[in-house]
């Protein structure tokens, strides 16, 4: 995809950001649709069917989170990729946004460089959706994870991980920075196997941080893990 055909649809009820992050993004060569709430993104989402939705999470008339909700029943949109913004820190808008059924967060004050590389990450996943290879193989920055294959590379190096380990990690980096609920994760990776406990996920997320790093998981207390891709 040439940058020119992709459209991303912007919403922001500040003037200010709309600016800054379209100034940016149609730099780039990108088609950039704004709205100010979530009632006008919903609209034009239906209309313009943009490949990427940049989400603010606090605004007039219908929020972010609402918004979100609203776009992931439309047929149309489901493999549209949303992202919200989130002021630093606010780890409740983060993941109320993951539950929304957003796929990413960037966090305010923008940086354009940051947001640039960002959006390019965010659209390459479309790129390997389009390709068919989002199902078996994932590539993130020094980590390649390829399901058929049972092969994990990092930083340049074959890793070996036992099978739950592995169906573990591939579940948490198929979409970084989503917060999965701990019974989602008991649910999908164990399934109706032997009765296990929370305890279980504590252990294998410990094994998978003694393997690839404390930094690449990060514990929501009380709700889940997510996959932070640096």
């Amino acid at each position: 995809m040439n940058n020119s055909s992709i459209k991303i649809l912007l919403v922001d009820d500040e003037p200010d950001i709309l600016e800054i992050i379209n100034y940016n993004l149609s730099a780039q060569g990108y088609n950039v649709t704004t709205a100010s709430n979530g009632a006008q993104a919903v609209k034009k989402a239906k209309k313009e069917k943009p490949h990427l939705i940049i989400l603010d999470v606090m605004m007039p008339e219908m929020d972010g989170i609402e918004a979100c909700e609203q776009i992931r029943k439309i047929p149309d949109l489901q493999d549209t990729i949303i992202t919200f913004l989130t002021a630093r820190g606010e780890d409740y808008s983060q993941v109320a946004g993951f539950e929304a059924g957003a796929d990413d967060y960037i966090t305010k004050p923008i940086k354009p460089k940051v947001l640039v590389s960002k959006i390019k990450s965010l659209l390459r996943r479309l790129g390997s959706q389009s390709n068919g290879q989002s199902n078996d193989l994932i590539e993130l920055e020094q980590l390649t994870i390829d399901r058929e294959a049972y092969k994990i590379i990092f930083k340049g190096e074959d890793i070996v991980l036992p099978r739950k380990e592995f169906e573990l990690l591939y579940l948490l980096a198929s979409k970084p920075g989503k917060v999965f609920k701990r019974e989602d994760i008991l649910d999908k990776i164990w399934g109706n196997e032997v009765v296990v406990g929370g305890r279980t996920i504590d252990v294998h997320i410990r094994k998978l941080r003694e393997k690839l790093g404390d930094k690449r998981f990060k514990t929501i207390k009380g709700v889940g893990y997510k996959f932070v891709n640096k």
